[in-house]
């Protein structure tokens, strides 16, 4: 298996050409520091597949992944990133890529993934498919004091009575509350409003 590496951080495309070459079936034909540059070097070699980072300065790693697509459709292009937000994502996907792995993975599982991808699984990061499945929502701050108290008692597991009682509100004002509170949020029922917390957990908390 023929790659490059494209990374912006030098020591970042020294490591991973340290770590990747002592892979028997793996060879680093060169690293790139920036998109503009990964396109050159895909032109130079014709590697099997690229190890894209995404933000870069000139041409960032998706902007790169979709050049390299459209001019080189059978070079597979895997995402290596610290970013797993969905727009990143989504966005990388779209332009082409086939795989998503997060920085924070081991070499040797990076290794056991970018071989997946060579036999034409689509290879994702464990974190990266959970941010994908969960609901995509706008930030929580635009929540009323009182949708807030009665959120924050939801993710604590109260009933709709033990939130009335906890809030001196009757039943149907929390439901309503809540109707309100799914809505602003996008989401259909208590368990995405939870995931939905834990998701925004700093905005929630401001």
């Amino acid at each position: 298996m023929n790659i490059i590496i494209v990374d912006d951080d030098p020591l970042i495309c020294k490591s991973l050409t340290l770590m990747l070459s002592k892979e028997p079936d793996i060879n680093v034909f060169g690293t790139a520091n920036n998109g503009e540059q990964a396109l050159k070097l895909c032109e130079q070699c014709l590697p099997d597949m690229v190890l894209m980072d995404i933000r870069m300065p000139k041409v960032d790693g998706i902007q790169a992944t979709r050049l390299i697509k459209k001019r080189f459709p059978n070079i597979r292009v895997m995402m290596l990133t610290t970013f797993q937000d969905k727009p990143n994502i989504e966005m990388a996907l779209k332009a082409g890529a086939e795989g998503y792995l997060l920085k924070t993975d081991r070499i040797i599982d990076i290794a056991s993934k970018l071989r997946m991808l060579t036999q034409g699984t689509a290879v994702m990061d464990s974190e990266v498919l959970k941010t994908l499945t969960s609901p995509q929502i706008p930030s929580l701050e635009h929540l009323t004091p009182r949708e807030k108290d009665v959120l924050d008692l939801v993710t604590q597991g109260f009933t709709n009575r033990e939130i009335a009682e906890n809030l001196f509100l009757s039943e149907g004002t929390v439901r309503n509350v809540l109707s309100v509170v799914m809505d602003k949020c996008n989401v259909k029922n208590r368990t995405q409003l939870i995931l939905a917390v834990m998701g925004n957990n700093n905005d929630f908390k401001s």
